[in-house]
């Protein structure tokens, strides 16, 4: 039982020692994102997380939308996110719910404050408040609208919920500490204006409570056992705790986790939209973006996600995550699911002259050694083949060194034949235009006596059926590591070569009915999906990961 309990992270403990101690007799989470931008994979490490607990210990995890802030959200952004969780394969069930759902109890909890002195109207605008706010180290002078009489704040209020004033001209603070060391103690807003239309309530409202008002208190209608942020919720806890504490409702637990920094990543909603706006990336499920619907085209798989938020586990304290863990989840998933084929990038033709050139014969190919279930493929041999450019070279080094194409070097063309290069043509730029070689019949695939052996095997595509595809190279969408360390433009540090396109690439006749969303392992390239852009005439494949991580070799 001890080996157990160490093995638990602080949360599961945390968890764990409530339920025996009968302060919870099982487990209520949420994950209550804002529906103002699309999820990323710091979000994607919360949904696995609230909605994972909520499994393990048998207990429920509510979807809640905090739509607080009219400017900025959208029902596009609701139907993302419900996609994305659901992608990930959890389920809220009929458990959706909306700040906006208590807009009316959190306006009677606002009044309560009010009748009890705890919360006041003011009218210094935001820019005169703070420089009487104070510092850390130095208390904060009172408004001279802090004294207001409980009737006044009524009055004022209600005056405000009826839209008699303009927007920022009057907001409602509670009424606190101007002395607490905790800036988000002294007297916060609780409420603000905002002639606004709300993407659910229409122009029923024109205040609105801030993410401090509406949070704890939506926790506690819920009857949240476990309210699990990251840790740049710290400093809110204890205004969290004043409200519910002084509100004398469901107490709710807030508990601080440290957030997701991924290597060559940022994970900022506001720089993610400003990639968007400004045109660096073509949208928010562009495959280089973080977020959770750009991860899904770029071929991700939900496993593999799920995957990678079990490794990195949660923390107390915030850290950077190397972006390769990541990448070795989604190889180690797809190197299971996904079937082989041939795909050549830069095609070079090979002419076998002793082929006869109105013959094609049918070889059997594996799908997937990692899944004999997959089974096996036809794929067409002819006299005209592609094999890859970078398979060829005019003066290669000792054989020792080179167990590819050059001048009479042997290679076997996989599930094919051994053929020996025997000559080559160049173009007038002196570029390689294309090889001539021969193929011994005798060591055909799965036939092979074993007489002759190669240390080469190439991929190869059939001349006469290879298909025309646009290939799209995608790597890290920045140069420096650690992205949330600059302290310059991170702009700055775009990498300009994130997406390199792949015209005249051409792939086996296997995938002329391949579908958007299928994946596949191009033979000693990578792991690619076929993207969205794709249509009947045009297929388009999106590079996932490359088979293996070179970078620090």
């Amino acid at each position: 039982m001890e080996e157990n309990k160490k093995s638990l992270n602080f949360i599961e403990q945390m968890i764990e020692k409530d339920l025996e101690e009968g302060r919870h007799k099982t487990v209520v989470s949420r994950f209550p994102p804002e529906p103002n931008g699309y999820l990323h994979i710091g979000h994607a490490k919360s949904i696995c997380l609230n909605f994972g607990l909520a499994e393990k210990y048998g207990g429920k995890c509510n979807l809640r939308f905090d739509d607080t802030d009219p400017e900025k959200e959208e029902t596009k952004y609701v139907e993302s996110i419900k996609d994305n969780i659901r992608w990930l394969g959890f389920d809220w069930e009929d458990r959706e719910y909306y700040a906006s759902d208590y807009f009316d109890q959190l306006y009677i909890w606002a009044t309560d404050l009010i009748k009890k002195g705890k919360a006041y109207v003011d009218d210094l605008p935001a820019d005169a408040f703070n420089k009487i706010k104070g510092t850390p180290a130095r208390p904060g002078t009172p408004s001279p609208y802090r004294e207001r009489s409980v009737e006044e704040n009524l009055y004022l209020f209600s005056r405000m919920k009826e839209g008699a004033f303009e927007d920022g001209e009057k907001v409602l603070r509670a009424k606190i500490d101007l002395s607490s060391p905790n800036m988000h103690m002294r007297d916060p807003i609780l409420y603000r204006i905002k002639h606004t239309a709300h993407h659910r309530t229409g122009s029923k409202w024109c205040i609105y409570p801030t993410y401090d008002m509406a949070h704890g208190q939506s926790d506690s209608i819920e009857s949240i056992t476990h309210s699990l942020c990251t840790l740049e919720f710290e400093v809110h806890r204890p205004l969290y705790e004043w409200l519910i504490e002084n509100l004398e409702i469901y107490p709710s637990k807030q508990t601080e986790f440290a957030r997701l920094n991924l290597s060559y990543t940022v994970v900022s909603k506001r720089s993610l939209r400003e990639l968007v706006e400004l045109g660096h990336v073509n949208g928010w499920d562009d495959p280089r973006m973080p977020t959770i619907s750009g991860m899904k085209r770029r071929g991700f798989t939900p496993e593999a996600v799920k995957k990678f938020a079990d490794t990195i586990g949660v923390a107390r304290r915030n850290g950077l995550t190397d972006v390769a863990v990541l990448e070795h989840a989604v190889r180690e998933d797809l190197n299971k699911k996904a079937n082989r084929v041939f795909g050549i990038m830069n095609p070079l033709k090979v002419i076998i002259t002793n082929w006869p050139e109105d013959k094609t014969e049918m070889l059997t190919a594996i799908n997937n050694p990692e899944d004999p279930a997959a089974g096996t493929r036809k794929i067409p041999f002819t006299q005209e083949i592609y094999v890859d450019q970078g398979d060829f070279m005019e003066n290669p080094p000792s054989p020792g060194k080179w167990f590819r194409l050059g001048p009479d070097r042997e290679v076997r063309l996989k599930f094919a034949y051994i053929i020996k290069c025997t000559g080559y043509k160049k173009a007038e730029d002196g570029s390689i235009e294309e090889l001539y070689a021969e193929y011994d019949p005798e060591t055909k695939s799965g036939q092979d006596t074993g007489r002759k052996k190669v240390k080469g095997t190439l991929g190869w595509v059939s001349a006469s059926y290879a298909i025309n595809a646009e290939i799209r190279m995608y790597d890290r969408l920045f140069t420096t590591e650690n992205m949330s360390a600059i302290k310059d433009d991170f702009k700055n540090h775009l990498n300009p070569d994130s997406l390199k396109i792949i015209s005249n690439a051409v792939v086996e006749p296997s995938l002329k009915k391949a579908k958007v969303g299928d994946q596949v392992q191009f033979e000693r390239i990578g792991y690619f999906r076929v993207d969205e852009d794709s249509t009947q005439d045009h297929l388009i494949f999106n590079r996932t990961v490359t088979l293996r991580d070179n970078r620090n070799k």
